[in-house]
């Protein structure tokens, strides 16, 4: 008697995994000050909607983020530069 593996639920199963570590990639880092609101975190200052003072909050704040998902792309990149420039050698 013959075992027959189902191919195309296992394809499936395999493609599945793969896109999925694709979507976690372009996650914000988990830094809980980051992932708030903008616009919570500026009105939790008694900044008025509107004003220079709540545009300036805005934009540093989404200065802040920019920095945070470089530095971690960043971090990402070291490591895989990294890991080809020093293989292990079993």
């Amino acid at each position: 008697m013959r075992f027959t593996v189902p191919t195309f639920p296992l394809a499936l199963v395999l493609a599945a995994l793969t896109l999925s570590a694709c979507v976690e990639r372009n996650q914000l880092p988990p830094l809980s000050s980051l992932n708030e609101d903008d616009d919570t975190f500026c009105r939790a200052n008694n900044v008025a909607v509107g004003s220079p003072q709540y545009v300036a909050c805005r934009k540093d704040r989404d200065a802040q983020r920019a920095n945070t998902i470089a530095r971690a792309d960043k971090k990402q990149r070291d490591l895989g530069e990294y890991m080809l420039n020093n293989p292990v050698r079993p």
